[in-house]
């Protein structure tokens, strides 16, 4: 297991963590939150040995294997599936060692080194590779570009393929739905769900959380407290401890406020010197309560706007594209003040493209585009993060927009955003990835748009933000057009959800679950046949996998029959001898007694054996069986066989 011995750890000048000790077992799945800034990527770092601790000790297995994200991807020529199978170690380390021998004509190493390669499936590994990859949004023949051909996003999709591939005991991802769509994610959520090690996670997506993680390790004010059950189950729980914690809080301050009454009314009698140094005393021994403090930091709404016309903006019969390629045709829709709207559709099927569309940063190729007279367009891309002015405060930037405004209420207005007292002067250069996203959405909200274009607005955002954003578009008068792979944020704003596909743009009937059984039946029927041959191969390491499972409970079958059989013959002897009438006289009494506490034990002893027998039967049944399946079904993949013998 884990463990963190009295941990403590710092990051510059500001300390992260003090005096936790807790243990983590394997195979849990944990998810870390806490508010930002507060430690949870440095706790990561500390867990792969990039920092040290101050004081204490994080204790792993020696035998586990860490897997987490690179920060950075090489910038070279080699394929994209070629860098995802350098995730796992334990394959390149053969291959290198295969190599090696076969360099030397070294024909028994050789041979031994392809039984190894055999026994940990490495003649499927670029399978795997490629399936991660088709799982994370490449589509089939992106495995062989050069990596240096992808662009940065792209870069963190090869970089987190990679990570899933190591043969990992430990998991450490942080955020590692940035940067993905909404396929991808539905796609990594069940990949993480079978993950067979221990995963720590760092998400700000609550139906992530809730999907993948089964405990909630929540860092606050330098301490961490582990909590049962997905986060959803972590609010509920928090929620009522930080109840309980301001009732006690506000009692503990009425005692006080009583005992220090009673002090200050008689400390200047010397008849009531005796019960004054009581009560200092207890006050003294009274131990303080912090309030609890449950607020977001984050407060915002959407100003009525100026003017909302009916329809808002129109697209009729329109193709949408770029130069040389078309991507969207035929596109009908009219959007009215009050409409929410969700686009669904596979990684590079046109969700963003049509936002554009309609944005108007990119022309339809035909049909018509029509505005209403007063269309005021709030439009969120990630691009714009990187047009804020680095050497300009959040102030310098509102200023531009908003002439008319005092500083204090420029000021006062990007206080709900997060954005107060000397922060709001700050220059953005040094602002990560979350502030300047919150500066973005703050400049937008502030020009009181009637139609909201928001593509990917949640990237980056902690989960206070994403509430306080959600929150705000519920009271939002205007119509919206989002791209998220938020869930939460779809479910809680969007009224109606389209699917982009097939170059059409069409209403889907069905909610977001629908729309993730959607995508697995749109996944197996574009799943390809694979090749006899490596059905051949398939069978076999099955076969293989199948007989090395059930060889240690046919051993332990044995080994329980056989003592059956020594337990029976000790139960006859012991019947002939309860037999005898002798043994019921009454000078026999203490034998007697001795053999009926023999019988009891030696009646619970055969009673588990053959439990336990017949448990093992059950396990070899239920593995021949799923044999038979898979021979009747060929082509179908068999999951792996993870069998302990009973013991």
């Amino acid at each position: 297991m884990l463990q963190f011995k009295d941990l403590a750890f710092s990051r510059g000048p500001h300390r992260l963590v003090e005096g936790v000790s807790l243990n983590l077992y394997p195979g849990q799945k944990v998810g870390l939150v806490g508010a930002n800034g507060c430690g949870k990527s440095s706790l990561l770092a500390l867990l792969c040995g990039e920092l040290h601790p101050d004081r204490g000790k994080v204790i792993l297995p020696p035998t586990w294997e860490v897997a987490h994200v690179a920060q950075h991807t090489p910038d070279n020529d080699q394929t994209a599936l070629e860098c995802v199978l350098d995730g796992d170690q334990r394959l390149r380390r053969l291959q290198a060692a295969l190599a090696e021998a076969q360099a030397h004509n070294d024909g028994l190493r050789v041979a031994e080194l392809h039984g190894q390669l055999e026994a940990i499936g490495a003649y499927e590994a670029a399978s795997r590779a490629a399936c991660l990859l088709h799982g994370l949004g490449f589509a089939p023949g992106d495995e062989q570009h050069p990596v240096k051909s992808y662009s940065g996003g792209w870069r963190q999709r090869l970089a987190l393929a990679r990570t899933l591939m190591a043969r990992s005991d430990l998991l450490l991802l942080d955020e590692p739905t940035n940067h993905l769509d909404l396929d991808a994610v539905i796609w990594l959520e069940g990949w993480l769900k079978s993950y067979p090690g221990t995963l720590i996670l760092v998400s700000h997506d609550r139906d992530f959380l809730d999907a993948v993680v089964d405990q909630i390790l929540h860092l606050d004010q330098q301490r961490l407290t582990l909590y049962p059950g997905n986060y959803s189950a972590f609010e509920r729980i928090r929620t009522e401890r930080l109840a309980q914690q301001q009732a006690a809080y506000r009692q503990q301050q009425r005692e006080i406020a009583r005992v220090q009454g009673f002090i200050t009314r008689f400390r200047a009698k010397a008849t009531k010197a005796r019960q004054v140094q009581s009560r200092l005393k207890a006050l003294e021994r009274l131990t303080s309560i912090a309030p609890a403090h449950v607020d977001s930091p984050f407060r915002f709404e959407f100003a009525p706007p100026a003017a909302l016309p009916n329809p808002l903006l129109r697209l009729e019969q329109a193709t949408i594209g770029y130069p040389g390629r078309m991507v969207l045709q035929g596109v009908g829709l009219s959007l009215a003040p009050g409409e929410r709207i969700g686009l669904l559709g596979r990684n590079g099927a046109g969700k963003s493209t049509l936002i554009k569309a309609l944005a108007g940063v990119l022309p339809v190729q035909s049909g018509r585009r029509i505005c209403a007279q007063g269309l005021a367009i709030g439009y969120f891309a990630q691009h714009q993060l990187d047009q804020l002015d680095p050497d300009h405060s959040p102030l310098d930037h509102l200023r531009r927009i908003d002439l008319q405004a005092t500083e204090q209420q420029l000021r006062d207005y990007l206080g709900g955003f997060g954005f107060g007292g000397e922060r709001a002067l700050v220059p953005v250069a040094p602002f990560s990835g979350g502030e300047r996203a919150r500066l973005v959405l703050a400049l937008i909200i502030r020009q009181r748009p009637n139609l909201l274009l928001l593509d990917e607005p949640t990237n980056h955002l902690d989960l206070e933000m994403r509430e306080a954003l959600a929150e705000a578009l519920q009271g939002f008068e205007g119509a919206l057009v989002t791209v998220s792979h938020d869930r939460h944020l779809l479910r809680l704003v969007c009224d109606a959800l389209w699917l982009v596909n097939d170059r059409r743009v069409e209403p889907f009937a069905g909610d977001l679950d629908d729309y993730a059984d959607w995508l697995a039946k749109r996944d197996a029927a574009h799943s390809p046949i694979r090749p006899a041959a490596h059905q051949r191969r398939e069978q076999r390491r099955q076969a293989a996998a199948m007989r090395q499972a059930l060889q240690p409970l046919r051993n332990r079958e044995r080994t329980l029959e056989q003592r059956l059989a020594v337990l029976n013959e000790r139960r006859l002897a012991l019947e002939r001898k309860l037999a005898a009438s002798e043994l019921y006289e009454p000078a026999a009494k203490g034998l007697l007694l001795a053999h009926l506490a023999e019988q009891r034990q030696l009646q619970a002893e055969i009673a588990e054996t053959e439990a336990d027998w017949l448990a093992v039967c059950e396990a070899i049944e239920q593995l021949q069986g799923d044999a038979d399946a898979a021979r009747a079904d060929p082509g179908s993949d068999t999951p792996r066989i993870d069998i302990a013998a009973p013991e």
